[in-house]
């Protein structure tokens, strides 16, 4: 990937100072904040799962019912959090997850998150789905991003798209491998999220209050998904995209796939959406290098458990075959030590940085990930621990499988 020098830092605009982050101390002031200045349907769109939402609630709530050890007179100072995922070094152990529709928050919105990432020393991962392309973001950062693929019924798609993703130096894939069908998300029918979005009177209505959102996507030429539109076949606007998305996630998606992506990506691969422990063996077997613990955010099978409470079971039934990471109901540094000390090797933001970036841009994106930063290095020191690496279930209270 060709370096380009980041823009440096300019002083705040008058609608910056007027839309300013205020005082933020956790990721849940972002989200009050993202929810009052990104429109509806585009919010909606991040913050809401299938059907009855049970599962994407339980990825929250169930990571509430693990309890910590409290440890005192311990010494709490030489403090770090540096760590590896998938043999890359990592400023503390998360990363941000790949999350269609990126940039609908935020203008250039993948952008600006991987930006941020990089700032963080963390991964960025971009998704099949972003409106930023693979090029956007590689022309306009200066670290390697990961970026995550969706296995079409265009293969010669997909094999173009991991051609792009080599070339722009991405140093690891991410496959996913639970959206080979939809889940009903009852609100973006509502809202009309289609592909393009309906601009319906009330959406137009709802625009029209969200003044800083419509300033910032104007000034940008990104307004699609731009991994697609003139790259795969047919597909040169947005009337031929709504009709080729239509029909493209992949039913016969299995195994066999897997391996052949295997066979052509010569970099890091992960496999994403793994909740099942039979699945996670299959997934040791693969060739992979890491395994993401996954409901999809809730977003597909509705009534499926949350992803932390399927951990435990995974990380006993593949052991040391493959690294395990997790993602699903991260908001707090807390719930980063909780996963880690259940096994994971590091989690996945989604959620927590779209609030950001809906909040603030690049600046909330940033503030969600120093929020994070500072909450797991303060539980880690009142857990009696200095390295992040030390992590073990032996800092939860009770017994197994403690409170899930």
């Amino acid at each position: 990937m060709t370096a380009t020098k980041m823009p440096s830092s300019k002083p705040p605009s008058q609608w910056e100072k007027l839309f300013s982050l205020g005082h933020v101390t956790c990721v849940e002031d972002l989200r009050r904040l993202a929810k009052r200045r990104v429109p509806r349907m585009f919010y909606d769109y991040a913050d809401s799962g299938s059907y009855t939402e049970s599962t994407y609630r339980a990825n929250e709530s169930d990571f509430q019912k693990i309890k910590l050890r409290q440890r005192v007179a311990v010494d709490m100072t030489n403090r770090t959090l540096a760590s590896t995922m998938v043999g890359q070094p990592v400023g503390m152990p998360v990363a941000i997850a790949p999350t269609g529709l990126t940039g609908m928050q935020h203008a250039d919105g993948e952008i600006h998150a991987a930006r941020a990432a990089a700032r963080a020393g963390i991964p960025f991962t971009l998704s099949t789905m972003s409106i930023c392309s693979i090029e956007d973001v590689a022309e306009n950062t200066d670290r390697p991003f990961w970026f995550q693929l969706y296995v079409m019924r265009d293969r010669d798609f997909i094999d173009r798209l991991i051609a792009r993703a080599k070339a722009a130096q991405c140093s690891a894939l991410v496959l996913t491998l639970d959206l080979q069908i939809l889940g009903q998300r009852h609100k973006d029918i509502k809202n009309g999220l289609s592909t393009p979005p309906r601009l319906t009177i009330p959406n137009m209505l709802d625009m029209a209050t969200k003044p800083y959102w419509c300033l910032n996507m104007l000034q940008t030429r990104r307004r699609t998904f731009r991994n697609i539109v003139g790259h795969a076949t047919g597909v040169g606007d947005l009337r031929s995209l709504s009709s080729w998305t239509a029909e493209q996630f992949d039913p016969r998606l299995n195994w066999d796939d897997v391996k052949r992506i295997r066979d052509q990506w010569d970099g890091k691969l992960i496999l994403k959406g793994i909740l099942d422990p039979e699945d996670a063996a299959a997934a040791a077997h693969s060739g992979a290098d890491a395994l993401i613990v996954s409901n999809h955010g809730g977003r597909q099978l509705d009534g499926a458990v949350s992803s932390i409470a399927a951990l435990p079971s995974i990380v006993e039934a593949v052991g040391d075959r493959i690294e395990v990471h997790m993602d699903g109901g991260i908001r707090t540094g807390q719930d980063v030590i909780k996963a880690l000390a259940l096994g994971a090797k590091g989690v996945y933001i989604g959620r927590a940085f779209l609030y950001g970036l809906g909040a603030g841009g690049e600046a909330g994106v940033s503030q969600c990930l120093e929020v994070i930063r500072k909450e797991l290095d303060v539980t880690m020191a009142m857990c009696g621990l200095r390295d992040v690496r030390d992590v073990t279930a032996d800092i939860l209270a009770g017994d197994p499988p403690y409170g899930l």
